[in-house]
C-alpha cells in the first residue's frame, strides 16, 4: 500500500528539498509541498516532470493522484 512517508521518501532521494510535506489517507490520492532550490529558473511543469521522475513507475502503477505545490525556497519565504 502506498503511503504519503512511501511517497515523501521517493522525492526526497530523487530531488533536494527544504521543506517536504506529503498528506493523504485513502491510499491512492495525496497532495504534496516541495520546496527545493533545485526548482529555480523552471516553470511548474517542469518542476511536477521533476517530482515525477523521482517516483517513476509509482504514479502509473501505485498512486492514482498526486496534487502538487512546488516552490523555490525564495518562493516559499514570500509566501509566509
Amino acid at each position: 500500500m502506498v503511503t504519503p512517508e512511501s511517497i515523501r521518501l521517493n522525492i526526497s532521494q530523487g530531488l533536494s528539498t527544504e521543506y517536504l510535506s506529503v498528506n493523504g489517507d485513502d491510499g491512492t490520492h495525496f497532495e504534496a509541498i516541495i520546496v527545493s532550490e533545485m526548482f529555480n529558473g523552471k516553470n511548474r511543469v517542469q518542476r511536477h516532470q521533476m517530482v515525477y521522475r523521482t517516483l517513476g513507475d509509482r504514479m502509473r502503477e501505485e498512486i492514482h493522484a498526486l496534487s502538487m505545490k512546488t516552490y523555490t525556497p525564495q518562493e516559499w519565504q514570500s509566501l509566509k
